[in-house]
């Protein structure tokens, strides 16, 4: 093809994954450099100087309403490789766990990190702290990324709140990179399949909106005040293959739904679990998603944060490349900014 873009149009770089099903957007080159000393920093400047341009990446004609984004940047903390922003159709969250699976297989396969033999390390700086993903290889490609999360804590179970149509909700709270309540689906007569997501969407929005005006939801973290607000609703249920643990279903930002497990979500149903005393050391538990992918999960240690006892989580699963891309932004387009139709 002979057709070129005209030399003032952003061109912005991406290699495309999914994890588990649900899509990940790397951005690789043409973001302009954020500032900060963090990346709490960074992603506070992405959302008040750059937002036109995750709307643009992340909404409609070039993405759509479940899509979900991260920003490769040079790293802040003492050895790390990289700084990442995760980003989606409502903002930025604060970590994300099939994001780390998949730029983790970017990393080492793209040849961004040194290393060599059948297990590479990638030390990923986030929002919420330093990561340690292991890529495990499968001849010369990635098979499974494992990472070793942010300590994860339950700081409220056996919670009950009133919600709109659905009546008194019973949910525990957890963090695991991210703040969710954990529901019961079966109790909501919901299904934890693609035929029921609609409902599933409708419900956890309402869950997440009553928690979140709830006086007694208590939603802080005591590292930093950026990481403490509700990201979402986690559905848990009986999982689909007995071998497996359970089946999540997480409803997150402005209605996204999770075609993977969510890594962040498996953390903190760890965190429950070891809080309940449900959890045996560190044997391994494997937990669904709605379509059936699934990440391994298991608590290689303790921790305490804020005085809040905690679990290290190990988290695993696998990515699949899907696409290189240069989008293109022309000034005069008058959608150049994204959209959606819900």
């Amino acid at each position: 093809m002979t057709w070129t873009a005209p030399e003032h149009w952003l061109r912005i770089e991406t290699v495309d994954v999914h994890t588990e099903g649900e899509p990940l957007r790397v951005i690789v080159a043409g973001f302009p450099d954020l500032t900060g000393r963090t990346v709490l920093a960074r992603r506070r400047a992405a959302r008040s100087d750059h937002d036109e341009l995750r709307r643009a990446l992340m909404w409609e004609p070039r993405g759509h309403a479940d899509m979900y984004g991260c920003l490769v940047m040079p790293p802040v903390r003492p050895g790390s490789d990289f700084s990442v922003l995760f980003m989606h159709n409502e903002g930025y969250s604060t970590m994300c766990g099939h994001g780390i699976i998949g730029v983790a297989k970017i990393a080492v396969e793209a040849g961004w990190v040194d290393g060599s033999g059948p297990e590479r390390p990638v030390t990923i700086d986030t929002p919420a702290g330093l990561v340690r993903a292991t890529a495990i290889l499968d001849g010369d490609r990635v098979g499974e990324v494992r990472f070793v999360n942010v300590p994860s804590f339950a700081p409220a179970l056996g919670q009950a709140v009133e919600v709109e149509g659905l009546g008194t909700v019973s949910y525990d709270l957890a963090f695991g990179g991210a703040f969710y309540a954990y529901v019961d689906a079966d109790g909501l007569g919901l299904s934890l399949t693609p035929g029921g997501a609609a409902d599933l969407i409708a419900a956890g929005r309402r869950i997440t909106r009553a928690v979140c005006s709830s006086a007694g939801a208590g939603i802080s973290h005591p590292d930093d005040p950026d990481l403490g607000f509700l990201y979402g609703t986690v559905f848990t249920g009986a999982a689909a293959d007995p071998a497996h643990h359970s089946r999540h279903v997480c409803i997150f930002a402005d209605g996204e739904l999770d075609r993977s497990p969510t890594g962040t979500a498996v953390s903190g149903r760890l965190a429950i679990l070891h809080a309940r005393g449900g959890h045996a050391g560190d044997s391994e538990i494997v937990v669904e998603s709605i379509i059936g992918g699934r990440f391994s999960g298991r608590v290689v240690d303790t921790a305490t944060v804020g005085g809040h006892a905690a679990v290290v989580p190990e988290v695993g699963g696998r990515a699949w490349v899907t696409g290189r891309h240069e989008f293109l932004v022309d000034p005069e387009d008058p959608w150049r900014d994204g959209f959606l139709v819900r």
